[in-house]
């Protein structure tokens, strides 16, 4: 049975909230722990994987499950990004770098043990952990690409925006691999996602809109949750008439 969100305008959406909200919670908890450098990024990760491990374990798809899995894996990649960037020297170049190899490794480990990196063909637990894995790493990557912006949140949506628009038309008028516009297309919502909660956060002096956190967060999870029900019901539905 499918264990995996549909594919289509609603995931893109749903994908952005969870970014947004995984990101905020991971940055707020970088900086609100004061145990250490290493714990902040501890904390997070256990949580991630703990919820990964839920929804492997789960038989069929169920949305709550899956989207809590994104969810905490956008705050563990939002640890993972504000770890590298703090340890490297300059930060933000180097974590993108490390980062986009990580992805790259983990994208040709998957292809080589699987055989295969559609989501269709996925019939295996190791499949899933690369799957999620990829999860892991591609949000660490967008966080960390929109902490190296210098742009403001206008360029990076202008640039977000331009490249989704060519991913769509590669998808629909090229033969180029689905997985590699799938997981661009997921790293790029990411920093969309991740410059959108700085948005909201930031004082209006530093570009922001001095949102604050819980205000967009609960609005955000509103949404999130509202669409988690829209697609369990829809699913139900789908299940009733076969």
């Amino acid at each position: 049975m499918r264990k995996f969100a549909r594919v289509d305008l609603v995931f893109w959406v749903m994908k952005i909230c969870a970014t947004v909200l995984g990101g905020t919670m991971g940055h707020y908890l970088s900086a609100a722990v004061n145990t250490g450098l290493v714990l902040r990024l501890l904390i997070p990760l256990v949580v991630c994987i703990v919820s990964v491990v839920v929804q492997i374990r789960a038989k069929s798809f169920r949305p709550a499950l899956f989207w809590t899995a994104v969810l905490t894996a956008g705050a563990a990649g939002a640890a993972v990004s504000d770890f590298l960037i703090r340890v490297q020297k300059p930060g933000h170049d180097r974590a993108v770098w490390i980062l986009s190899a990580a992805l790259v490794s983990v994208l040709a480990v998957w292809r080589a043990s699987e055989k295969t990196l559609s989501l269709r063909r996925m019939h295996r637990r190791r499949a899933e952990v690369f799957y999620w894995a990829a999860v892991l790493v591609s949000c660490a990557m967008g966080s960390a690409l929109a902490a190296g912006s210098q742009s403001g949140f206008a360029g990076i949506a202008a640039w977000v925006a331009g490249s989704l628009a060519v991913i769509a038309l590669m998808f629909f008028f090229t033969r180029w691999s689905r997985a590699v516009l799938f997981w661009s297309a997921f790293v790029l919502t990411g920093t969309f996602g991740a410059m959108l909660g700085d948005l909201c956060e930031r004082p209006v002096a530093h570009g922001g809109l001095c949102f604050g956190i819980i205000g967009p967060s609960s609005i955000l999870a509103c949404l999130l949750v509202g669409l988690v029900g829209y697609t369990n019901r829809k699913n139900q539905s789908a299940a009733t008439s076969l």
